[in-house]
């Protein structure tokens, strides 16, 4: 068997998880953890950690984040935690310059032999800053909001264009999201299109009345929404379409900003003891959730391609999305669900579709195809990063 060269990798994440934030970016961790898993791949993440300035620094919000250690093993991996200065709300153009400087700071006289950056803004404009001053190639992956916000935001924009004309090779989460890439100017020749893994261990079919009975539900059917309770995610749209969705249940699992105006809104509309708001659900029990609702409804402004249409769908449940990112490259079958307009009308009528006629979930999870799986994302992140490194 030939003998795989090593390769040393720099990957800088500013969404990984941490003993604060056990579900802050745990589909990242899993991407970087398949790629060490890879033959001759030493592997080194920078999870670097933002604090506001003195005496914001004090804040309740940032406490747990002051104690984290700047150095640990992470499920198998190496990872640095240097801290830099983040200036809430009005910061993000000077986040990418910050970001360096923390990295550089955290491998000193460390060699690598690519430099990789797990998010397009900060960490790619941040990694083109590392690159350079150690004569590195890098590579950038676009996930989202990267790209939809940072990507056209007139503070941010040139940066974002920057990276893509400097990579050595570019990544993105969905077909969907490599468009997005070329219509702001960045060459989609470069762009590899390298999709989320799952893990079918964990999320795959079950018995929904098996699942809801561990969950102390009874048989009322229930739709449900996986992500943080902010604007862009689109739960308004759902309370909205609850009127038209007499005795369905509506499942909000996360937690944001939000929540205070949701609760009055459902109020306002009279449907409050139908909406449950869970908070947020550690990772370890979103399968069980996933199998125990009828339908997951996310009607996303945005999205590159969330995990929890895939999980979701893993777990044999059909998806009602909105035509975002990444979306028609998952509803491939009527089995699948719908992709719908970002209206109460057009949520209303799929999720009646779907309880009228709920599709069998092994067919559900059939519609992945074998498409998202976490040793084949591993594969191709090493073989993309040694392509750039030859470069």
């Amino acid at each position: 068997m030939p003998v795989v060269p090593p390769l040393r990798v720099l990957s800088i994440a500013t969404l990984f998880p941490d003993a604060a934030r056990p579900n802050f970016g745990l589909f990242v961790e899993k991407s970087l953890r398949a790629l060490a898993a890879q033959p001759g791949i030493q592997l080194i993440v920078v999870a670097p950690v933002g604090l506001p300035p003195f005496p914001l620094s004090l804040h309740k919000r940032y406490r747990a984040l002051r104690s984290l250690p700047r150095s640990e093993q992470w499920n198998g991996l190496t990872v640095l935690r240097p801290r830099f200065t983040l200036i809430p709300r009005f910061g993000a153009r000077f986040n990418p310059a910050q970001v360096a400087r923390a990295v550089l700071s955290s491998t000193r006289e460390q060699p690598f032999d690519v430099v990789d950056a797990q998010f397009f803004y900060p960490d790619g404009p941040a990694a083109m800053r590392v690159a350079s001053t150690l004569g590195l190639p890098f590579s950038a992956k676009a996930r989202g909001a990267d790209i939809s916000h940072f990507g056209h935001h007139p503070a941010t924009r040139p940066q974002v264009i920057e990276t893509g004309e400097k990579a050595a090779g570019l990544l993105a989460v969905s077909d969907a999201m490599r468009s997005d890439m070329a219509e702001i100017g960045i060459d989609p020749a470069k762009i590899a299109v390298h999709y989320t893994g799952i893990d079918t261990a964990r999320f795959h079919p079950g018995e929904r009345a098996a699942a809801r009975a561990a969950l102390g539900k009874d048989d009322t059917p229930a739709i449900l929404t996986v992500g943080a309770l902010i604007p862009r995610k689109g739960q308004k749209l759902v309370i909205e379409a609850l009127p038209a969705l007499p005795g369905v249940d509506y499942w909000l699992a996360g937690a944001g900003d939000e929540e205070d105006r949701y609760r009055a809104l459902a109020g306002t509309l009279g449907v409050e003891a139908r909406i449950h708001f869970m908070g947020p659900v550690a990772n370890a029990d979103l399968p069980q959730l996933y199998r125990a609702a009828d339908a997951v409804v996310m009607p996303s402004a945005s999205e590159g391609l969330a995990n929890a249409w895939v999980e979701a769908l893993a777990c044999g449940t059909p998806i009602v999305i909105s035509d975002a990112g990444g979306a028609a490259e998952l509803v491939t079958s009527p089995a699948a669900g719908r992709i719908v307009g970002r209206t109460p009308a057009a949520i209303a009528d799929a999720v009646r579709t779907i309880l009228a006629n709920p599709p069998e979930p092994s067919s559900v999870a059939a519609s992945l195809d074998g498409r998202f799986d976490w040793d084949r994302n591993g594969r191709e992140l090493a073989a993309h990063l040694r392509g750039c490194a030859r470069r």
